[in-house]
């Protein structure tokens, strides 16, 4: 395979995953697939990242995401 295919493919990975996270998430139930909704919240959200609480945000948001992905395996 070629290099810009195997790079290519890498990508889509990447982004099918992402789209994964805002499945599992809720966000496309709680936004009846509303991507203008999910676009302003993810606008929203790198705004606070980008702001002077940046990092505390990061902190709470990634605390409660590896609480959630722990809470999952034991689920499974």
């Amino acid at each position: 395979m070629r290099t810009w295919q195997v790079e290519r493919r890498k990508r889509t990975r990447h982004l099918i995953e992402l789209g994964g996270l805002v499945v599992k998430a809720g966000i496309v139930d709680l936004s009846n697939d509303d991507r203008a909704v999910i676009y302003g919240a993810l606008l929203w959200m790198a705004d606070k990242l980008n702001s002077d609480q940046g990092e505390q945000m990061r902190e709470i948001w990634s605390t409660r995401g590896r609480k959630a992905f722990v809470e999952e395996q034991r689920q499974n």
